[in-house]
């Protein structure tokens, strides 16, 4: 039997628990594309405004959040699709092949998975090449239907050849990270290990891409959405970076298939630290034990909180000016009389840095979920602990890391627009009318723990609604989508603060509607099935 027996048997496996989460990814990434490439040719009319544009683009601040401007000179449709989307469709796309990655390798090999397939007449390398392959096949197909949708639109600058480009970007870093995802499995033993590896991974790339892009071409060159950029999609076309990003994914996935024929199964390569020799009080009680569990999701996303809160207050130097290049803004922001830029724009990063802080908030509550598949969580329900005060311990940290995100990401936002503008905000308006949208938080917690209460085997469809949010609430403007589709979003009842007052009423039935469905969740988990 060879290290790869079976592998296309599994390929078939993967791909029936993913028939589903594929499509909806790759449909997602595409219809996104599309969408903002066809508002362009409205947004961005040719003539002086768009020649304006190009230039302000040229600020440092805007090179550290989106790339390089190439093809400034003629700053048509193509070129500033590539300069303002390709970077964050490839950062979607990363973290697409990152989580499934970890699904299918260290995830099942945590739950016990593999070692009942490995029983089986299966080598021992079938498992991690048929995710691979299975992963480069979903890459494949995203990016051939990008490039070819792309290209028949039609729309200026955007030829063929950069089309397929474009595509051939998204898909060949969605491979590359899918190789360095299945590598890092191979060191961690456990999958939340593994997933906090491959998202470093992700952030260091993209702060070595920002700071090499500001003065340090190397560093630019060794961060692969760095070198992704150096494509110069629709303005010179340059392909050696996909070929270098792909003999990189070869290496990688040979590495990782060498890793994984020399150690045991459940093991890794960088050994778990060791616990103390006797538990600490806290760990004596659910919330105690919640608390260790997520203690590195915690610290990590309140210090990303603060630093997204830095890296957009820092673009407040160039704000004026750069608002005024194009009617674009007019479309993402809330416009109203008598209010500042500066204001108009708070309102708007604080709409989105909520919709991020979304992430932790219910990463800690389907932890509650997650436990209940690896079977873990039957230990302490064998005990005197009532399900209500298990659910309960998540749900606090959920509650109180809602607060806390919002509170350090306004810190860092205020700090860094502090340095760079003559007037800074205020930091107790901006503190507060961040906290406003803190019951529309719970709400989109109190969706969660109702799904694993009633519904768990749907309990992760909150992402696709999250997604959703961010796409009505961000993009609603610039699509000139109807207006009520805002409501069907829990944001959608926050008022534009701090422009619009948040009145107390609204914030009592916002935070009476987040606990009731807080309660009516925690009651459907008493009563379910636990193997639900």
């Amino acid at each position: 039997m060879t290290h790869f027996t079976n592998a296309r048997t599994l390929m078939g496996f993967i791909w029936r628990r993913d028939r589903v989460r594929i499509p909806i990814w790759i449909v997602s990434i595409v219809s996104i594309t599309l969408a903002v490439a066809l508002s362009f040719p409205e947004l961005y009319p040719p003539g002086p405004e768009r020649d304006m544009l190009a230039t302000t683009l040229k600020n440092p601040a805007m090179t550290a959040m989106l790339g390089p401007g190439y093809g400034l000179d003629n700053y048509h449709i193509g070129a500033a699709m590539a300069h303002q989307m390709l970077l964050f469709s490839t950062i979607a796309v990363a973290i697409m092949n990152i989580l499934l990655g970890i699904r299918h390798t260290r995830r099942d090999e945590e739950a016990g998975r593999i070692e009942v397939i490995r029983s089986l007449p299966v080598g021992k390398l079938a498992n991690p090449s048929a995710t691979f392959l299975v992963l480069v096949m979903a890459n494949l197909v995203l990016a051939v239907i990008t490039g070819v949708s792309l290209a028949l639109l039609g729309l200026e600058g955007m030829d063929l050849a950069g089309s397929l480009l474009y595509g051939a970007a998204l898909g060949i870093t969605g491979i590359f990270f899918a190789a360095a995802t299945i590598l890092i499995a191979q060191l961690t033993e456990t999958a939340r290990g593994a997933m906090g590896l491959s998202f470093s991974l992700l952030g260091v790339s993209y702060l070595l891409r920002a700071v090499g892009d500001l003065g340090s071409e190397a560093l630019s060159l060794i961060s692969p959405l760095g070198l992704m950029l150096r494509t110069k999609v629709y303005v010179q076309n340059t392909w050696w970076p996909m070929i270098v990003m792909c003999a990189a994914s070869v290496i990688l996935i040979l590495l990782a298939f060498r890793l994984n024929s020399m150690r045991d199964l459940e093991a890794g390569f960088i050994a778990a630290r060791p616990g103390a020799a006797t538990a600490s009080p806290l760990l004596q009680s659910p919330l105690g034990l919640a608390l260790r569990l997520q203690q590195t999701t915690i610290v990590g996303w309140t210090a990303a909180m603060f630093i997204l809160g830095v890296t957009y207050g820092s673009v407040f130097g160039e704000i004026d000016a750069f608002f005024q290049t194009s009617d674009i803004f007019e479309l993402l922001l809330p416009m109203m009389e008598g209010f500042s830029l500066t204001e108009q724009f708070t309102a708007t990063l604080l709409a989105v840095m909520t919709m991020i802080g979304l992430i932790p908030v219910l990463l800690i509550m389907l932890k509650l979920r997650s436990e209940e598949l690896a079977n873990r969580t039957e230990h302490l329900l064998a005990r005197a602990v009532s399900r209500r005060r298990l659910m309960g311990s998540y749900l606090i940290m959920g509650l109180f890391l809602a607060v806390l995100g919002q509170i350090v990401s306004v810190l860092g936002l205020w700090s860094a627009s502090a340095t760079v503008l003559d007037q800074p905000l205020s930091l107790a308006s901006t503190l507060q009318a961040s906290l406003a949208y803190v019951p529309s938080m719970w709400i989109m917690l109190g969706l969660t723990v109702l799904m694993i209460g009633f519904v768990p085997k749907l309990a992760s469809l909150i992402w696709l609604y999250l997604g959703y949010t961010f796409f009505v609430i961000y993009f609603g403007g610039l699509l000139r989508l109807p207006g009520w589709l805002s409501k069907t979003t829990p944001l959608g009842f926050v008022p534009n603060v701090p422009m619009e007052p948040m009145s107390l009423s609204r914030i009592v039935v916002m935070v009476l509607a987040a606990f009731t469905l807080l309660a009516l969740g925690m009651a459907g988990y008493e009563k379910r099935d636990i193997y639900g």
